[in-house]
């Protein structure tokens, strides 16, 4: 996310843009996580990038970087990207987790898993399927919040900073339970654009894979590929399905939609297990998502954008932003 330069402005922005980068860069899941803050180890402030190039070369089959198709095809979806390009960076990060996550370690080693196998999970669990998605996510729910205006800001101001002062001035789990319309919106952003739109698989045993109207039968060994917002903007779940709505899950009603939210590729009333392939950053996306929507909303009363493109989400620009006012 980026900011506007002109001088009016550049206070206000620069605010937002400590709070963005903590949110976004500071590798936040650590110190929830392992009570590791990354700035005060050998990895610094070179977390973020570290993480960005290397998720980079995970996705880039099913990214674009703005370039000619010919040549997109030609090198990142031709061959396998050569990873010895982000070797180093990679174990500077592996080296960050084997220290800062020692309590964990020791219980893994007491179910029989190696420490460095733990390693190596937790951080693709963090870097990837959390920060990755937040990375992704983040500046694209900024965008349809933005889009949605002034009304929603403004609602969604009174809404949270009413639920914290009613909770003693702090915020906590239980005032975040009360706020019905930010949890909405943000479910309502990983419905309308899932940051990992695409998934495959390839079938294992034969299965029949059924729709509203029909039944396909899935040969084994035969390979799948699903594209999300074909499920999350089905017009026979959702009214207005291609219109960002922001109460779209307040309510009962609302509630018994949300198993057809599936950005974490699974519904979002199920939990990540052994035995499926849901994201296992899940949770942790739903709430550090929920908490970037309240801290902006404690800040401003609203804001302005401009959006461009990004091999990861969209490209922000925040021009206007109006401080708390109540």
């Amino acid at each position: 996310m980026n900011f506007s330069s002109q001088k009016s402005r550049n206070t206000s922005q620069r605010c937002f843009g400590l709070t963005c980068h903590r949110v976004l860069s500071s590798l936040p899941t650590q110190r929830a996580f392992f009570g590791s803050n990354p700035p005060d180890t050998k990895l610094g402030d070179d977390g973020p990038s570290l993480i960005s190039k290397w998720v980079l070369f995970q996705l880039g089959p099913v990214l674009s970087l703005g370039l000619p198709t010919y040549v997109e095809e030609l090198v990142i979806r031709t061959f396998p990207l050569p990873p010895f390009l982000v070797k180093k960076d990679y174990r500077r990060l592996y080296d960050f987790f084997y220290h800062s996550s020692g309590f964990v370690q020791d219980e893994a080693e007491k179910l029989g898993i190696s420490r460095e196998e733990v390693c190596h999970n937790l951080l693709f669990a963090t870097c990837f399927n959390t920060f990755g998605g937040m990375k992704i996510f983040f500046p694209n729910m900024l965008k349809w919040i933005s889009r949605a205006g002034v009304k929603l800001h403004t609602d969604l101001a009174q809404e949270i900073r009413s639920a914290i002062r009613s909770n003693g001035g702090k915020l906590t789990m239980a005032a975040i339970e009360q706020m019905p319309l930010m949890k909405s919106v943000v479910y309502e952003g990983l419905r309308i654009e899932p940051p990992v739109p695409s998934q495959y698989g390839r079938a294992k045993k034969d299965l029949l894979i059924e729709s509203h109207d029909a039944v396909y039968l899935v040969k084994a060994g035969e390979m799948l590929y699903g594209y999300q917002p074909f499920a999350t903007k089905d017009p026979k779940i959702f009214e207005n399905p291609e219109e960002f709505v922001p109460d779209r899950f307040m309510g009962d009603d609302g509630g018994r939609l949300l198993k057809h939210v599936l950005w974490s590729n699974g519904p979002e009333t199920e939990d990540p297990t052994t035995a499926n392939k849901q994201c296992a950053g899940k949770d942790f996306v739903v709430l550090v998502s929920r908490l970037f929507v309240v801290e902006l909303f404690r800040r401003y009363d609203s804001f302005e954008i401009e959006v461009g493109k990004s091999p990861l989400g969209a490209a922000v620009t925040v021009t206007s932003l109006k401080r708390a006012s109540f």
